[in-house]
């Protein structure tokens, strides 16, 4: 059976999505914007957590991934070209924010690909978060996140950690790289790009944020 998208986008009313490429803050501003406006949050890759419940292995292979894999040491020595298509599934994903969000707004870290984001979704539902590939790549384990700590300790303890953080590290450019970022940035989106690292700028990003997705219209309505 096919569903029709102007069907799912009605379904996904409710739903704001951010998207786009590693270090840009997708995940800090869902966590912001879901403790302010007292939003259902969703982050990144939350959607794997059904697939015990509902996916089959040989129906869907990359959410599966962690159902099936030996053993961390396979995930963190999964091929660039494997990392790529485990991150571009979205079919749970959408199953998943149609349940949440029937009676409350939802806002989520996604990796729904910004075409399939046209047909399902309003343009003040969606915004992209962008960082340059090189702060992409040289940032991503600098962070206060404990999955990618996690995934570092795990590449850590390889047999070669230099070698396999090194192929890890070329999955995020994969994802990352130059085509992605372009799709992105001429997607026609709501778009915020981060350059520099040194300056603290949540505050405004969280307020323009707020703003495009019509949260701040909330705001005021709360204070009267």
């Amino acid at each position: 059976m096919k569903i029709d998208d102007s069907i799912i986008k009605y379904c996904l009313k409710n739903v704001m999505f951010i998207t786009g490429t590693a270090y840009a803050g997708k995940s800090t501003m869902v966590k912001r914007l879901a403790e302010k406006y007292n939003l259902i949050s969703r982050e990144e890759n939350y959607h794997f957590n059904m697939t015990s419940k509902i996916a089959k292995p040989e129906l869907f292979p990359n959410v599966c991934y962690f159902e099936t894999m030996k053993d961390w040491q396979e995930f963190v020595n999964r091929s660039p070209e494997s990392y790529e298509k485990w991150i571009e599934e979205s079919n749970l994903e959408i199953a998943e924010l149609i349940r949440v969000s029937k009676d409350r707004k939802v806002i989520v870290d996604t990796n729904i690909p910004v075409e399939l984001l046209k047909n399902i979704a309003d343009y003040n539902q969606v915004a992209i978060m962008l960082s340059p590939q090189s702060m992409a790549i040289e940032q991503f384990f600098n962070r206060d996140d404990a999955d990618k700590k996690f995934i570092k300790e795990q590449i850590l303890k390889s047999k070669n950690p230099e070698k396999v953080m090194a192929n890890y590290l070329e999955g995020i450019a994969r994802v990352n790289n130059k085509e992605h970022y372009e799709k992105y940035r001429n997607s026609g989106f709501f778009t915020l790009v981060r350059d520099n690292i040194g300056i603290d700028t949540k505050e405004e990003v969280m307020s323009a944020l707020a703003l495009h997705f019509g949260l701040k219209e909330e705001e005021i309505t709360k204070q009267y």
